[in-house]
């Protein structure tokens, strides 16, 4: 259960936070949605974007968390889950289950996602490669 006592009402508009390229890939924007803060940690939500074309993608790897949901705002990606490819389109959603061996090596210019992940400093950690990944189209 929660405690509401550690946690605070936060509230953030569109202007409140700006993009940032410090984050977990140097391809992607990422701005911060207050909630790391409000909830001292226990869980983050941000909007992740495409800043440049694929190359390479993220690599083979896994997070160490408890609770890690991709909600796709703009655009696509595709994903390897596994052995298995999954494009995630505007207005799908994704929970990744803890642990689960992932790939994102493809997406739109305009791809836009929210990520709500549990805890706010999620690992992260390369893993071997269980299938081969399709290469990625061109912008």
């Amino acid at each position: 259960m929660l405690d509401t006592t550690t946690t605070r009402f936060s509230h953030v508009k569109p202007g409140d936070t700006p993009w940032r390229g410090e984050g977990l890939r140097d391809f992607f924007l990422y701005r911060d949605l207050g909630v790391a803060e409000a909830t001292h940690g226990q869980v983050i939500a941000q909007l992740v974007k495409a800043n440049e074309a694929p190359e390479k993608g993220t690599g083979w790897h896994r997070h160490e968390a408890r609770f890690h949901l991709v909600y796709m705002l703009k655009g696509w990606a595709r994903f390897m889950y596994g052995d298995q490819e999954t494009r995630v389109e505007a207005g799908d959603m994704v929970h990744q289950r803890p642990g689960i061996v992932h790939f994102l090596f493809d997406y739109s210019p305009d791809m836009e996602y929210l990520e709500i992940v549990s805890p706010a400093d999620f690992g992260t950690l390369d893993a071997e490669a269980p299938a081969a990944v399709p290469a990625p189209g061109k912008w």
